[in-house]
């Protein structure tokens, strides 16, 4: 059993094109792909935490594309998942439902957040903090500003990292802690 990570899909969000400077022409060729990546590195057995901000769909095309996705899903709380937290049947799609987790992974204690947390449980202390929500915006990179000067200044590494789907480093879908890493070097 692999465990992977992810944060703001924002299946059927049009805006989101825009938003993320997205390299796709169709808010369906995203979601196309990002279920694609999905299905081509999960598992059933695997599980996946979404950090937030799920879907813009209704609610029964938002079960539809979960049941689509390969794995255990849980869901931490974003933002935008109403969609989610307001119907039975979507939120049955998540073996799991909360606005925030701290979780072992890799011998290493994980806080999940949809929201960055800039002095997070253990952030001096080998700690890691994955969030979403700031996409790769200004946000983002203040929050890296942040980190950075933190660093600079207790003289110890913090391991705050962004799983935005739209990132670079996530390629429109889901990365063990591992990839996470490796990619942040």
């Amino acid at each position: 059993m692999a465990v992977f990570f992810v944060s703001d899909t924002h299946f059927g969000h049009r805006n989101i094109l825009k938003y993320d400077n997205s390299p796709f022409e169709t808010i369906e060729e995203r979601d196309e792909k990002i279920i694609k990546n999905w299905n081509e590195r999960v598992e059933d057995r695997d599980v996946v935490y979404v950090l937030g901000d799920v879907s813009f769909l209704s609610a029964e095309k938002t079960k539809e594309v979960l049941q689509s996705l390969k794995g255990e899903k849980r869901l931490i709380i974003g933002n935008h998942d109403k969609v989610v937290l307001n119907n039975s049947s979507v939120s049955s799609e998540f073996s799991e439902i909360k606005p925030y987790a701290e979780i072992c992974e890799e011998n290493k204690r994980i806080v999940l957040c949809h929201y960055p947390i800039l002095t997070y449980n253990g952030h001096f202390y080998g700690a890691v903090h994955l969030y979403g929500h700031v996409h790769a915006t200004m946000e983002y990179t203040l929050i890296k500003r942040f980190q950075e000067e933190m660093e600079a200044e207790q003289c110890r590494k913090l391991s705050m990292f962004n799983v935005g789907v739209m990132l670079p480093y996530m390629n429109y879908g889901p990365r063990t802690l591992k990839e996470i890493l490796a990619s942040n070097g």
